[in-house]
């Protein structure tokens, strides 16, 4: 099945696009995280068109060779599923199955409350349903302290961008290394203070060989994605994360009757140490059909463990 990589102009931004399939079969997007692209679905693209799918996958806002907005708010959660919509009705699609890993699975989650006639199926990666009890950053600090936690580090404009873009290659090899569960070690109990840590200093001892799932190519695509985006419009992501609370907050999740599954890896660092919690959160969705935790999976989910990954995606499609 040939892979097509386009722009798509919608929703004010450029959208740079890998689709493949055919346009009259169901339409399956996928949503890449952080920090990712749509290359972190080159194994899922080609092997769902054959499936009988068609498949979108963007470079999102703020990444690669799409549109990088200047402003933190044009990162918020109605432009992140505007631009999934806008995609949708460009090629036509009433509804499509969204599946969203890490930030994409935020993404998908909010996408199916904010637009559940769109939706006729949610698969999120990695992260699971989070039914924030209040503004999250007012969470992390009463959670970390003086602790840090890079979430609350990357709320300021500046400091993440300047070490993030200091040395892009540095940057990617070692968050690729770092989260992936060939480095996993458990759940860190001795977290550094706030004041003097920076995000790269969550990654220690990490190899100068690539993991066995990344090659050199899939690097060097990484670093010259980053490269021409910078890390402004990836990290302001999370900079929305209250204000996506505050427009999230009064809309019940019942409104997601659609299907809804979840695909983890036991390595994943995200969800390691919650695995027997995840289908109790997940299940506030009402049409709840379960999850796949893939064994010694990290955190980049479906390109660690492609085989098993797809085979439990098209599992659940199949079953739509």
């Amino acid at each position: 099945m040939s892979i097509r990589q386009v722009t798509v102009s919608v929703n004010g931004v450029d959208l740079q696009v890998t689709e493949a399939g055919n346009p009259s079969d169901p339409c399956v997007v996928l949503c890449h995280g952080f920090p990712e692209s749509a290359h972190s679905w080159r194994h899922q693209v080609s092997f769902l068109a054959d499936a009988g799918y068609h498949v979108i996958a963007p470079d999102q806002r703020g990444y690669g060779f799409s549109s990088s907005p200047k402003r933190v708010e044009d990162y918020g959660i109605r432009q992140l599923t505007g631009d999934i919509m806008a995609l949708l009705d460009h090629y036509g699609h009433e509804t499509a199955t969204l599946v969203g890993h890490d930030w994409g699975a935020l993404v998908v989650w909010d996408a199916g409350r904010l637009h559940p006639q769109r939706c006729n199926a949610i698969v999120a990666v990695s992260v699971p349903l989070t039914p924030w009890p209040g503004r999250p950053t007012d969470l992390f600090k009463a959670m970390f302290g003086d602790r840090f936690f890079y979430m609350l580090y990357f709320q300021p404009v500046g400091p993440a961008e300047r070490e993030l873009e200091a040395d892009v290659r540095r940057t990617m090899h070692s968050i690729m290394w770092g989260a992936s569960g060939e480095m996993y070690k458990g759940i860190p109990t001795d977290i550094p203070p706030m004041e003097g840590t920076g995000f790269l200093d969550m990654f220690t001892d990490v190899p100068e060989r690539l993991p066995s799932w990344l090659t050199a190519d899939d690097l060097n695509t990484y670093v010259k994605q980053y490269t021409n985006s910078g890390f402004f419009g990836p990290v302001s992501w999370y900079r929305n994360l209250d204000a996506n609370y505050d427009i999230m907050k009064d809309i019940p999740f019942d409104v997601m009757a659609m299907p809804t599954f979840f695909i983890g890896g036991s390595k994943d660092g995200v969800i390691a140490s919650r695995l027997d919690t995840i289908d109790t959160t997940n299940s506030i969705t009402p049409n709840y059909k379960g999850s796949v935790i893939i064994p010694e999976a990290g955190h980049w989910t479906q390109q660690e463990k492609p085989d098993e990954f797809n085979a439990a995606l098209l599992g659940f499609l199949r079953s739509l």
